[in-house]
């Protein structure tokens, strides 16, 4: 049955990989994108939204619904980084990111549970990180945002469970895109070294992990996380 999946931050990356893989299995599916748009070829909705804009929360809504349906699965992925060590870290660095990443994510999950509760069914889907579990030197601000989303989605997975929307979290570890990809040769070879399976994930596994959380066959799993990061935090939610 064709749903209809939006997917925050989904021009590239892990968000574009999830939402290729919901349209491959037929569901009709936006992505929010804030500088550039995914490409052409992505058999997507693309609309303009900067997460930490209400107001332009609500619009890429109205757009969708408009033009889709009421949202019935959201993967709420998009984020920002400004890694910098505690002491050169200002308060707007600090801030920012959390607006982006966590409340972020409460903005759209707020907005899109007003029609799943109409339903009577939903999924959502909040892209975590395991450093949100084990931390990370430098990345104060990205771990604290990663880790908040755990304690929301569980609270919303509480909340709205007996209205049948389910409330889940992935937690990649390091996965191959830009990010990795801007890192030096040394610094990746360190990070390919602490992860057990001895590789980065792929967006394309990410994405499958995702797919099963908005399936009919999760429908008794709610308020998990779960890591997909080659082993690197097992054991840590």
């Amino acid at each position: 049955m064709s749903r209809v999946v939006l997917v925050t931050g989904g021009a590239k990356g892990i968000g574009l990989a999830t939402a290729k893989a919901f349209v491959a299995q037929g569901d009709r599916v936006a992505v929010t994108y804030r500088s550039a748009p995914p490409p052409d070829d992505a058999g997507v909705l693309a609309v303009p939204c900067d997460v930490t804009n209400q107001a332009e929360v609500e619009a890429a809504f109205e757009k969708i619904e408009a033009e889709l349906g009421p949202v019935e699965v959201l993967v709420s992925n998009a984020g920002i980084t400004a890694d910098m060590l505690v002491l050169r870290m200002g308060e707007d660095d600090f801030e920012r990111v959390l607006d982006a990443n966590l409340s972020g994510g409460f903005r759209v999950a707020k907005r899109a549970v007003t029609k799943m509760m109409r339903a009577r069914w939903g999924r959502i889907i909040f892209v975590s990180s395991v450093v949100g579990a084990t931390g990370q030197a430098g990345q104060a601000n990205y771990a604290a945002s990663k880790a908040g989303l755990v304690g929301l989605g569980r609270s919303l997975a509480r909340e709205f469970a007996s209205r049948h929307i389910t409330v889940n979290l992935v937690a990649p570890g390091p996965i191959a895109t830009d990010m990795i990809d801007a890192l030096s040769e040394e610094r990746r070879g360190a990070i390919e070294q602490a992860v057990p399976l001895g590789r980065f994930g792929t967006a394309d596994e990410v994405a499958a992990t995702v797919l099963f959380l908005a399936s009919e066959a999760a429908g008794y799993t709610t308020g998990a996380v779960i890591p997909v990061d080659g082993g690197l935090g097992m054991g840590v939610w």
